[in-house]
């Protein structure tokens, strides 16, 4: 037997991927291909960041067809891309191999979207025939690889360049690596195991008596203060959907959250918590149930986007045009001319997310629940394609 290790599909340590789903050896093995051209990405962002960024994909591998396309980012981050076919291997910044790997491997393209230090040195020393991006000089300052990062570079050093911006981020990061924007979907794939366990969640709660589930997601980072809508706008949400339609409602929210959630749940009648301890991909297995998603500009939004969920998104300090709406998203933004200011604290009186009204977000969320219905989704209907299939 020839062991074909320059097979991409050779991990070294262990038996590959097509052994052990089939048993084939590498004499007889159908799936055997070597790695041509070898393509890292470097996103070390915010998970919200590194999930968005997954819109590139589709474009690359059109570009690439054969390419090996590795990922570097941090732990928390990895499991965004669990199921996703388009990614050949991970890395995970923490862990020590990483550097050693990189100190050897040798790529024909290295990708770095953040202009950052810590991702710049990265990408400058890795070994690459091409790079687009941004990388880090001798002197320990980030520059552009290439004209076309210039635009990006400069939005994140002056504050009227990205309140000006009217690009999406995914088209953004497509021109800046050179390739044809098609609007290529956020890839977030759930395994049948997850979607299972969502199923699991709906059926313990015993959701299925309700026409509709609307999500609610009143968190954000504790970074950007001014992304959180008022929790009495959600309550006063929440109240109005239920005069009107037989809904429930899910919470979802990490640890910062909990007390907010409490009061939440104690709001009206039907509102179920998910969990404030959710790991990444249970997450995103409670949000697939929902039929529209309230919240701001954070994780929850990318998760939604990359699941196909209507969503409603408030916004205030962050970019409203840097958000691709797939047709899915409803951009809810107040009548102010110091948006997109990206500001930490704020001492306006009444601030940009205090003027979102209930009735704003009340008349988005409706609209979505109807036209559902003038497409020709009973209520209930799209719950029970989740449930029962």
């Amino acid at each position: 037997m020839i062991l074909k290790y320059d097979c991409r599909h050779f991990p070294g340590d262990r038996p590959c991927k097509p052994h052990k789903e089939t048993g084939v050896i590498c004499d007889t093995c159908p799936h055997y291909e070597t790695v041509s051209f070898k393509i890292l990405i470097i996103k070390l962002d915010a998970m919200g960041d590194v999930l968005r960024t997954t819109s590139l994909l589709h474009a690359l591998k059109k570009e690439h067809p054969v390419s090996f396309i590795t990922w570097l980012t941090k732990f928390n981050a990895k499991d965004i891309f669990k199921n996703n076919d388009l990614v050949d291997e991970v890395l995970v910044y923490e862990e020590p191999s990483t550097a050693i790997r990189l100190a050897e491997e040798e790529f024909g393209l290295v990708i770095n979207l953040d202009p950052s230090p810590q991702s710049s040195a990265l990408a400058s020393t890795a070994k690459a025939e091409k790079k687009t991006g941004f990388g880090l000089n001798k002197n320990g300052k980030v520059f552009p690889f290439n004209h076309e990062a210039e635009e990006w570079f400069e939005m994140g050093a002056f504050d009227k360049f990205k309140s000006a911006n009217k690009k999406s981020y995914q088209q953004i990061i497509h021109e800046i690596c050179g390739l044809k924007y098609d609007k290529g979907r956020i890839i977030l794939n759930l395994t049948n195991r997850e979607t299972e366990k969502g199923k699991e969640f709906a059926s313990q709660n015993g959701l299925s008596k309700y026409d509709y589930l609307i999500g609610i997601n009143a968190g954000a980072s504790d970074r950007w203060e001014y992304k959180k809508w008022r929790p009495e706008g959600y309550i006063e949400l929440m109240k109005k959907l239920s005069s009107e339609f037989k809904c429930a409602f899910l919470l979802f929210g990490g640890k910062n959250e909990v007390e907010l959630n409490r009061n939440l749940s104690s709001a009206v009648p039907g509102v179920y918590s998910t969990g404030n301890n959710n790991t990444f991909r249970d997450f995103a297995s409670y949000v697939s149930l929902v039929d529209v998603l309230v919240t701001g500009d954070t994780l929850a939004l990318h998760v939604s986007a990359g699941l196909g969920i209507f969503t409603v998104c408030l916004f205030g300090p962050t970019s409203s045009a840097e958000i691709e709406d797939y047709g899915l998203i409803k951009k809810i933004t107040p009548d102010m001319n110091c948006l997109v200011c990206y500001k930490n604290t704020c001492d306006l009186k009444p601030n940009c997310m205090e003027l979102i009204t209930t009735d704003m977000v009340f008349a988005a969320v409706k609209n979505i629940l109807l036209n559902k219905l003038v497409l020709g989704y009973p209520p209930g209907h799209l719950f029970q394609d989740k449930s029962d299939n």
